[in-house]
């Protein structure tokens, strides 16, 4: 006997009707239990929140398995308890309480708090006797702290106690992430130190260790040395824009104007969008500075702005608008507006140049296209007939 289950369109599928619970190749995210008792059919439909636990539906599967052999052999219902029935989870907890057995344990939860306070190495000591977890119980608690911010001390005093267990060595992960909270809480005296042990023990660090060295030394007056890092990166890769942005940065915060140009023009140089916090600190910089060439350089970066689709958030506008209005002799004002549908503005009643491209435009586009990239023009550009004949190309060559 055979069922089609219609008006579902996900599962236009033929199931059997057998008198035991089967989950097989029709089961799909939508899944649906059909169980047929005699000549009666009960149909069920269960839309899940979440996607089907994979696990549970091979353990079913398997039990199903189990009963319909027990069915096809013996022709009755196997003796093997339900996985559902009645008292079944008791007798599992009892195979669970039994050590022969406690590989199967699901892995238990560490219940460790973070705290609140430094600790002294008698409490680390404590806190590391009743955590419970598989990984490492430093790692551990530095990672919490880096994910919370926690403050420096505290993360200071973990790395004094596994000092003192380590005869002064520090991993280093251990240090990394608490070089990460020095950056975040700005510690520069911190970031330094963290710098001389890392240039001492290490001769290269990955990436993540040079970026956050880079943003934690260009608030400091050794910020120069955040561009000897970023030259180690260039020895075996490209500099992120990010690397690039922080010392822009840095050098704008230390007046190294010329630096910060150069810096910038490698960044693009490399195909790199630089980020728009590198670019509003141009602007900040730029601001009652009466420098034609500076003022030419920021108008070729809103230029950059609008060629590439970059558009400025409301902290960036507003410098933006402040170095407009900052330019000596200029009297310029700008204001925040509307645009209206039609694409004017409401403040000044210009139409605003749109991003689509007029009838016009795409005509001029599609010919530009046609005849430069898919005619190409010079068809022998590359080789002519005498290239081809002397290679033998040719027919008869």
């Amino acid at each position: 006997m055979t069922f089609y289950l219609s008006g579902f369109r996900s599962i236009p599928k033929l199931w059997k009707s057998n008198p035991y619970f089967e989950l097989g190749p029709a089961t799909s995210s939508t899944p649906f239990f059909l169980c047929v008792i005699g000549n009666q059919q009960r149909r069920f439909s269960v839309k899940p929140t979440t996607p089907p636990n994979s696990k549970a539906l091979n353990l079913l599967d398997t039990k199903a398995r189990t009963h319909r052999k027990g069915n096809d052999n013996n022709g009755q219902v196997s003796s093997d308890p339900h996985y559902f029935a009645a008292g079944a989870a008791k007798k599992r907890s009892h195979i669970g309480a039994n050590p022969q057995n406690q590989g199967h344990a699901l892995p238990v939860r560490s219940s460790v708090q973070l705290p609140t306070k430094p600790l002294n190495s008698a409490e680390w000591d404590k806190l590391k006797e009743d955590f419970k977890g598989k990984a490492s119980f430093e790692d551990f608690i530095i990672s919490q702290m880096a994910r919370n911010c926690c403050s420096v001390d505290m993360a200071k005093s973990l790395l004094a106690w596994v000092a003192a267990k380590n005869n002064g060595i520090v991993g280093y992960n251990l240090l990394v992430k608490y070089l990460y909270l020095c950056v975040f809480h700005k510690q520069t005296s911190e970031v330094i130190d963290v710098y001389e042990i890392m240039k001492a023990k290490y001769k290269s660090l990955e990436s993540g260790g040079y970026t956050l060295l880079i943003r934690g030394l260009i608030h400091s007056d050794r910020w120069r040395e955040s561009l000897l890092l970023l030259e180690d990166i260039k020895k075996v890769m490209v500099p992120s824009k990010k690397n690039y942005g922080d010392c822009i940065q840095g050098a704008l915060l230390h007046q190294d104007v010329n630096t910060a140009w150069s810096l910038y023009q490698e960044l693009i140089g490399h195909n790199l969008i630089p980020p728009l916090e590198t670019l509003k600190a141009f602007f900040d910089y730029g601001k009652d500075i009466n420098d034609d060439h500076y003022s030419d350089k920021l108008l070729d970066i809103l230029l950059y702005l609008r060629n590439n689709q970059l558009y400025p958030g409301e902290s960036f506008a507003h410098s933006i608008k402040t170095w407009f209005e900052s330019i000596p002799g200029r009297q310029w004002k700008g204001q925040f507006t509307t645009i209206q549908k039609s694409g004017q503005c409401s403040g000044c009643g210009r139409t605003i140049e749109p991003i689509h491209l007029s009838p016009e435009e795409y005509e001029f586009l599609k010919e530009k296209i046609m005849r430069d990239v898919i005619d190409g023009g010079d068809q022998y550009k590359k080789t002519t007939p005498q290239c081809g004949l002397s290679g033998g190309l040719w027919p008869g060559g």
